[in-house]
């Protein structure tokens, strides 16, 4: 009987710290996506002669940075 407690706390322990790697994992992945990424981006795409492209998207991150800081 306590095999069996102990088997499901392990189980639900486990699957906390599983859900928990997830959400750390994915607001790593957003920060490395937004300071990296992105920029990197838009200068292959300013380079590349897709200025056209580039402006619209520089614009909506700026206006999305500002308005997440409000």
């Amino acid at each position: 009987m306590l095999t069996m407690i102990m088997m499901i706390l392990f189980f639900v322990v486990f699957g906390k710290m599983i859900g928990f790697a997830i959400k750390v994992g994915w607001g790593i992945f957003k920060i490395v996506a937004y300071l990296i990424l992105l920029p990197a981006i838009v200068l292959m795409m300013i380079f590349g002669g897709l200025l056209y492209l580039a402006f619209p998207i520089l614009i909506v991150a700026g206006l999305a940075g500002m308005l997440e800081r409000v």
